[in-house]
């Protein structure tokens, strides 16, 4: 809990210093940046990691590695987190950061399931109907799961909205059964 505690502070405070110099959106393009790096050079991630090597020398090579890719005032927030030995805690920076955008912006990530692949209109109009319905701007992530034979279902938070064609017919089940129960049953 205490890391996540620190990354949401890391996090903040990138955010309000993009914030303040008009850099928001480029601070998450650089932090997408930065993330795509690491997953493609495994060996740039343990050298980052490893206790073994000095905060100067690694600093050097993120800076190499980054010099004109990212934002100057980006590149120095990585040289304190670096320089606080907090460079673990960067993918969870960058969720957090993402989260915070996400936050300011009105925006909310919807998982919808539907029971076949949607074709682009389709995705456009759940977005739009989404959208209306919650009141932020909506990015659904679309999975496809033909068990739920047919219909939606969406869960963004901890709410789950199931109109999912398995659900109803479930409910009609036990409805019909319920009702085919003689009186002293019930």
């Amino acid at each position: 809990m205490r890391e996540s505690t620190i990354a949401r502070s890391y996090a903040e405070a990138l955010y309000d210093l993009g914030e303040r110099h008009g850099q928001v959106d480029a601070f998450a393009g650089a932090l997408d940046t930065l993330a795509a790096l690491l997953e493609a050079e495994p060996r740039l991630r343990r050298f980052l990691d490893t206790p073994k090597v000095e905060p100067a020398e690694k600093k050097r090579v993120l800076r190499v590695a980054l010099q004109g890719r990212v934002p100057p005032l980006f590149l120095n927030f990585l040289m304190v987190v670096f320089d606080k030995r907090r460079q673990r805690l960067l993918p969870e920076i960058a969720q957090k950061y993402h989260a915070i955008l996400d936050e300011r912006l009105g925006r909310v990530h919807v998982q919808v399931t539907l029971a076949r692949e949607p074709d682009e209109r389709t995705e456009r109009e759940i977005a739009a109907d989404l959208t209306q319905v919650l009141g932020k701007t909506v990015i659904p992530h679309v999975r496809v799961d033909p068990r739920i034979l047919g219909g939606i279902v969406v869960r963004y938070g901890d709410r789950v909205l199931d109109g999912s064609l398995r659900r109803r017919l479930v409910s009609l089940r036990r409805h019909l059964l319920h009702a085919g129960m003689p009186q002293s049953s019930r």
